[in-house]
């Protein structure tokens, strides 16, 4: 499994604006957790990742998420564009070609950039893209990442929606964790030979989220919701004893909290 910096940037708010429910203590953990989020002057520092799952037998590559995209992206308005997946892929020795499947843990700009060109043409040309189909319902069709993801990809015939929880081969599973937003999935991927890996996407996008989960994000969709899919996450990787890949935080991957207390 490789984790792939596409981009590092700040975030358009302070982080405090960001999570307003944290409390101080909360903010001192968090930062003890992930020193690199801490900014100047109380700015957000995040990356923007993405990962690519090997297959057990080596003949091709699942992708989780697809970072912030080109410079004339969805993402441009706020992300760090343009992101540096291209050259992460033949840097890693990962051919485009061979990524069969991408899952989209939703649809978001930041996490859908490197989908498709500002062409229509999906980046990975003989990939599936797996995406929960709560997700594309409740999509704004003025959202420009209808047009830059799921028009075209439907067009190919590239665009797989699901629903639920569902085994995409043995040991990669996807997991449904709503609230971010309607469709918000994660991954869980089994390990035969280490520690098991649950990917969360934006059910946790703040270290402050790890020392308590219950400080909502302010842009989450549903924040109950989310708060339970953040929770069920985390108990579940600590009851695995699994790390979990993290999208925005400054460390690809973390334990998740109580994970020394099994």
């Amino acid at each position: 499994m490789t984790a792939l910096l596409d981009a590092t940037g700040l975030f358009f708010k302070p982080a405090r604006d960001a999570f307003p429910g944290a409390v101080a203590a909360e903010w001192a953990a968090a930062a003890a957790l992930d020193p690199g989020a801490v900014g100047p002057d109380g700015a957000w520092r995040l990356d923007f990742r993405c990962f690519a799952v090997a297959d057990p037998d080596g003949s091709g590559w699942t992708m989780i998420d697809a970072g912030v995209g080109p410079a004339e992206g969805p993402g441009a308005p706020w992300c760090p564009v343009p992101g540096r997946l291209p050259e992460l892929l033949t840097e890693a020795g990962i051919d485009r070609a061979d990524v069969h499947t991408v899952v989209l843990t939703h649809l978001h700009e930041d996490h859908t950039g490197w989908a498709a060109d500002a062409a229509g043409r999906p980046f990975f040309p003989a990939a599936r893209y797996v995406v929960q189909r709560a997700e594309t319902a409740a999509l704004d069709r003025l959202d420009p990442v209808w047009d830059w993801v799921v028009e075209p990809l439907r067009a190919s015939g590239q665009l797989h929606e699901v629903d639920g929880g569902h085994r995409l081969r043995p040991g990669l599973t996807l997991l449904p964790t709503p609230g971010h937003t309607p469709g918000h999935q994660s991954v869980l991927v089994e390990r035969p030979d280490g520690r098991d890996v649950l990917v969360t996407g934006d059910a946790v996008v703040h270290a402050v989220q790890l020392a308590a989960p219950a400080v909502a994000y302010a842009h989450e969709r549903d924040p109950a919701t989310a708060r339970a899919s953040r929770e069920e996450l985390l108990a579940r990787a600590v009851d695995r004893g699994a790390i979990l890949a993290t999208a925005h935080l400054t460390r690809p991957f973390v334990d998740p909290p109580g994970a020394g207390t099994r």
